[in-house]
């Protein structure tokens, strides 16, 4: 990637041994670029192309968030309500660090784990009040931001959610945990699928907060190519991002307004296209890899909780009113989801909207715990 799009990246020399075993194996490696450094050479160019274009047009005006303070991508002017560590690790030769929350119990220690999976537009601090009633029930919590997002490395990568998951179980590796209730909100409910899937013996029971990918997005929306979605990224605004998050919600509750303003200083970041281009190729992945088929083959405990007032569709702008109009009835969709689970829970939370711990935090804790207590 080139450096004004991947600024400050760490970033490994290619392999000798990449791409060996293919056709280029018999050109000699001083005349030649290797196939990847080629293709990443492609996408630098038309995403340089796109980000200049952006670039005229966003110093054309001044932006409202002019007089903010700047932050850094890494969110290092954001205290997380635990300390913060991290877990290197290499992927596709960069070194990288994914932070996390390990939290230990408050109360009597029962000997049991709990994971809780962030949603797309989010990172872990949003689970303090969770975290806090999880340990104080005796219950050790890890919370991991996962790669691209929150004070985790922001790289140039080909994510995939078997990848995300791998992480997630690398770090319970590192910590001696080998088994846990796996939690997830929104696009980590989707990461919680997978790693249910991928690692069923790990994972005793299953929680899905309003989980994306109850219906396959493809069926009314067109794949977009990944210079448009970082397109996107680019033009936000704080206006723009304030009405894409009041779609969350069934009011306005403060952390909508923190989160608004938290992102209106990222954007001022230097750093902000690699920030963009990390939130461009995660949502690259959330449309590139439904879940929904999955459910029927998970076989431990599933709670399943959903916010009655979640009418968000992820990539409705990329799509017309009449197209998108089927899409987003959650209170359906969690239904018909829930009927495909061999040993499955739902439980619907009036007057939330996308992110029930946040805006019914009794309700979704009462539900939560009471769940964890009797089938875990």
């Amino acid at each position: 990637m080139l450096a004004l799009i991947q600024r400050g990246a760490p970033q490994e020399p290619v392999s000798k041994d990449e791409g060996a075993g293919n056709c280029f194996d018999c050109l000699r490696p001083n005349h030649m670029l290797t196939f990847k450094a080629l293709a990443m050479l492609g996408r630098a160019c038309v995403l340089f192309a796109s980000f200049c274009l952006i670039a005229v047009g966003a110093f054309a005006q001044e932006s409202p968030a002019a007089n903010s303070k700047p932050m850094g991508i890494g969110l290092e002017d954001v205290t997380y309500p635990y300390p913060v560590q991290y877990l290197d690790l290499t992927i596709e030769g960069q070194l990288l660090r994914m932070a996390y929350m390990d939290v230990a119990p408050t109360a009597a220690p029962n000997g049991k784990a709990v994971v809780l999976l962030h949603g797309k537009s989010f990172s872990g601090d949003y689970w303090a009040e969770t975290i806090k009633l999880l340990a104080g029930k005796g219950y050790r919590v890890v919370v991991p931001d996962q790669l691209g997002f929150g004070k985790s490395a922001k790289p140039d990568i080909r994510y995939n959610f078997d990848l995300l998951a791998r992480n997630t179980k690398a770090l319970l590796d590192r910590l001696g945990i080998g088994k846990a209730a796996i939690v997830g909100h929104s696009f980590g409910g989707m990461l919680a699928v997978y790693f249910a899937r991928d690692y069923p013996d790990v994972t005793q029971v299953l929680v899905l907060e309003n989980p994306i990918g109850l219906e396959d997005y493809r069926s009314a929306i067109p794949p977009q190519p990944l210079e448009m979605l970082f397109k996107t990224e680019m033009a936000q605004t704080p206006e723009t991002y304030r009405a894409f998050m009041k779609v969350f919600f069934a009011g306005w509750p403060p952390f909508a307004q923190k989160t608004v303003d938290q992102f209106s200083r990222v954007l001022l970041s230097p750093e902000y296209p690699r920030y963009a281009m990390a939130s461009a190729l995660t949502y690259e992945m959330m449309f590139e890899e439904p879940i929904r088929h999955e459910y029927r083959f998970l076989k431990m405990p599933v709670l399943l909780i959903i916010g009655q007032e979640d009418r968000s569709v992820f990539f409705r702008r990329y799509a017309s009113p009449e197209a998108i109009k089927p899409l987003g009835n959650w209170p359906v969709l969690g239904r018909a989801a829930a009927q495909d689970l061999s040993d499955g829970k739902l439980v619907e939370i009036e007057g939330a909207g996308h992110i029930p711990h946040i805006e019914k935090p009794e309700a979704f804790q009462a539900a939560l715990s009471e769940f964890l207590s009797a089938r875990y």
